[in-house]
């Protein structure tokens, strides 16, 4: 297996504009020699980041971008505030920089309070705090990445990128018992929603890529914002409305382990002015995704927070007609996440198109799944996974749909392992690159918490699940099984698993019409430009 059967090469991102690709003397499009390591649940992540922050010597640099910032999110128990984390670290003399999306009015279900709160927190400590509003109207950024670089101690340095913000509800962790600083989403979730999440620490040259990501956009020369009223607000507010300058760049950490990381990205074809580093936006995430589509031959394991949009999907379905032994797992939320009388059939419909337009691709080699906790109460699923093949595997914060593959800013890491795995069956894909011990592990983790199940204690013992059609039969068991249970009126012992087959609920046809128009415009908006749109290209 040569590397470009599964990475972009610098061509196929398609944006020359960027600084990413112009790193390495040798021209690659990915760096290699990194260690990563999912961090599955709020919880885990959390209080790791807590752990290195407070680790920071005066001098050393943290960044930071996010999507939405809550300052009394508690990193892990009272005292760990989120606000108080980074506001004490900027006063012990840690260049602290962060960069969060604007966002629209509360009043609307968004965060723009919340995030001017955590920015006077970071500010008052001496940090720098920007409100960044450069997307496409009713865009975003969605991207959620930490980076800790260390003076003199470039072995500490890592990364943080994947699905978790630093905001309410989540903090959670295995046994999902919600985050106790929650946030009311849908109703089925109750007072405290379970949460379910993925992000990576990443330690080697790839620190380097991902603080090339900040550093674009921090020093990105067009104003934080066009609207002459958020203007006039960011005065009133004191806020910091220019980047100052970054201290110099260190060089990249020295490579540290087997791991093939290739950074990827959205940033929408913004109208009138584009990024200076991406003029034409950039659909890495959209390419990459296809890329190793075309590659799927045994396994492709999703989880989702949204899996709709029938122009994205369509390529999930082409491989799937493509090749007839490739089965699909997906993991998604029972229940969208908003569920009025106008949200829920709009956040409906493009699943229900998109789950419709695979299962005519490959019928019951698709299987979709929502999650419970041991109460019987749904988990939200955020997280942002996708394996194919156990070869290549992505973690990020983007999602199956058109607004994260071209029209919200995301950001995510597909890795590829130099390691082949040992375990049976060697090479599930059929093509010679042998399944690799990253992203077998990674859904391995995911699918035994799902089942209820113990990992082997050696770690290179047999395991079905190694397998995509047992894993594929296992999935489909432990759903049946408690799916019958709760039918049955919960008697007798649960069985194990806290998968539920998903079922989504039926629209009328008048739903169906009122609903797909304010889907295309606002839930899921296009960010190509038109000659892409015209030709369904990314």
């Amino acid at each position: 297996m040569e590397p470009t059967d599964w990475l972009l090469t610098v061509s196929e991102r398609g944006n020359p504009a960027t600084r990413l690709d112009r790193r390495r003397s040798d021209g690659t499009a990915w760096s290699v020699g990194n260690e990563v390591r999912p961090l599955v649940h709020g919880a885990t992540y959390f209080a790791e980041l807590l752990a290195a922050i407070r680790a920071l010597h005066p001098g050393d640099l943290l960044l930071f971008t996010d999507w939405r910032g809550d300052r009394d999110e508690r990193l892990a128990g009272p005292g760990t505030e989120v606000g108080d984390v980074l506001r004490k670290a900027a006063e012990r003399g840690v260049v602290v920089k962060g960069l969060v999306w604007h966002s629209h009015l509360d009043s609307l279900q968004f965060s723009e309070e919340e995030n001017r709160h955590l920015g006077k927190e970071v500010r008052a400590g001496g940090g720098e705090y920007l409100l960044d509003m450069r997307v496409r109207p009713g865009g975003s950024h969605h991207q959620k990445l930490v980076v800790l670089r260390h003076m003199g101690r470039p072995e500490l340095d890592v990364a943080y990128v994947g699905g978790i913000d630093l905001s309410h509800n989540r903090n959670d962790d295995i046994d999902h018992g919600g985050d106790e600083r929650s946030q009311p989403i849908a109703a089925a979730y109750g007072p405290r929603p379970p949460w379910h999440d993925v992000q990576l620490a990443i330690r080697g040259p790839a620190v380097g890529d991902l603080e090339t990501v900040f550093r674009e956009r921090w020093q990105d020369p067009a104003p934080l914002t066009r609207s002459p009223l958020s203007r006039l607000r960011e005065w009133l507010h004191k806020e910091d409305t220019h980047a100052d300058p970054l201290p110099r760049r260190l060089p990249d950490p020295a490579p540290c382990g087997p791991h093939s990381v290739q950074v990827l990205r959205t940033y929408p074809n913004r109208l009138l002015r584009g990024y200076d580093f991406a003029p034409d936006g950039e659909r890495s995430i959209a390419r990459a995704y296809l890329k190793a589509l075309r590659r799927a031959r045994a396994l492709i394991y999703l989880e989702d927070q949204y899996l709709w949009s029938p122009a994205v999907v369509e390529h999930f379905a082409r491989a799937l007609r493509d090749s007839p032994g490739l089965r699909l797992i997906a993991v998604i939320p029972s229940v969208p996440e908003q569920d009025g009388r106008l949200t829920l059939p709009m956040n409906l419909i493009g699943r229900i198109t998109a789950l419709e337009t695979l299962r005519k691709a490959a019928g019951g080699r698709v299987a979709v799944y929502g999650v419970e906790n041991h109460a019987g109460t749904p988990v939200y699923v955020h997280a942002k996974v996708c394996v194919i093949d156990d070869v290549w595997a992505a973690v990020g914060s983007d999602n199956v749909n058109l607004r994260s593959w071209t029209h919200d800013s995301e950001l995510s890491c597909a890795v590829v392992d130099e390691t082949v795995d040992a375990r049976e069956p060697h090479d599930p894909g059929g093509l010679g690159d042998g399944a690799r011990r990253y992203a077998r592990d990674l859904r391995l983790l995911l699918a035994r918490e799902h089942l209820d199940r113990e990992a082997p204690a050696d770690h290179q013992a047999s395991d079905e699940l190694c397998d995509p059609e047992d894993a594929f039969e296992a999935f489909a068991a432990a759903a049946a099984a408690l799916d019958s249970w709760h039918e049955g009126g919960r008697t007798g012992p649960r069985p194990p698993g806290r998968l539920r087959a998903y079922r989504a609920p039926r629209l009328s046809r008048w739903e169906r019409m009122l609903a797909m128009p304010l889907y295309r415009v606002i839930v899921d908006p296009d960010g190509r430009p038109l000659r892409l749109r015209r030709r369904n290209s990314f």
